[in-house]
């Protein structure tokens, strides 16, 4: 199991040390870190080769990505999804088609998405829209939070989200907004 921490975040943020206490295994790596000097393609393709080399001898990861880290998590499971046994992810940053271009899409492994209705920094209905054309297996559900998620984080059933699928009910269902 490995965390993907977004792009001005690290290894050690309030979601890493969340999953970490639930589940001590979990890898959460502090990468690259951004910097405004640098594009954010060239921060992908760093963190990208990172990534590759942390989880290039395994297989049947459970990868949960946040933001720019769900977009890391989504590339690697296009290009490697026999490697991946499911995706979590929390307000991905889906939502420029070119980092999609050279890719076999979409697959079929099991994939959950939450991503708050007051997010400011990724549209979640635009990255719902990717998220539809990537993933044939797919539950993205809609929260009243914004991009960081810190409402909804601690809610999840992450035991249940971790261990069991097809997923239901990760989350207590007032939470979520149907949309």
């Amino acid at each position: 199991m490995i965390f993907l921490h977004g792009l001005e975040s690290s290894g050690e943020g309030f979601k890493a040390i969340l999953l970490k206490k639930l589940f001590p295994e979990i890898i959460t790596p502090t990468f690259f870190a951004y910097s405004s000097k640098i594009s954010v393609d060239h921060v992908l393709e760093i963190r990208m080769e990172q990534l590759e080399e942390l989880v290039h001898d395994k297989s049947n990861w459970i990868i949960i990505g946040s933001s720019f880290g769900g977009l890391m998590g989504t590339i690697y499971a296009l290009k490697n999804p026999k490697k991946v046994n499911h995706l979590i992810l929390l307000a991905p940053f889906l939502t420029s088609p070119k980092f999609y271009d050279s890719l076999v899409i979409p697959i079929d492994i099991p994939v959950f998405a939450i991503h708050g209705i007051h997010d400011s920094v990724v549209s979640a209905r635009k990255a719902r829209e990717y998220a539809n054309n990537l993933f044939s297996n797919l539950e993205y559900i809609f929260v009243d939070d914004d991009h960081q998620l810190h409402q909804t984080v601690g809610k999840l059933n992450w035991m249940s989200l971790i261990n069991d699928y097809p997923i239901q009910k990760k989350i207590v269902p007032s939470e979520i907004i149907r949309q």
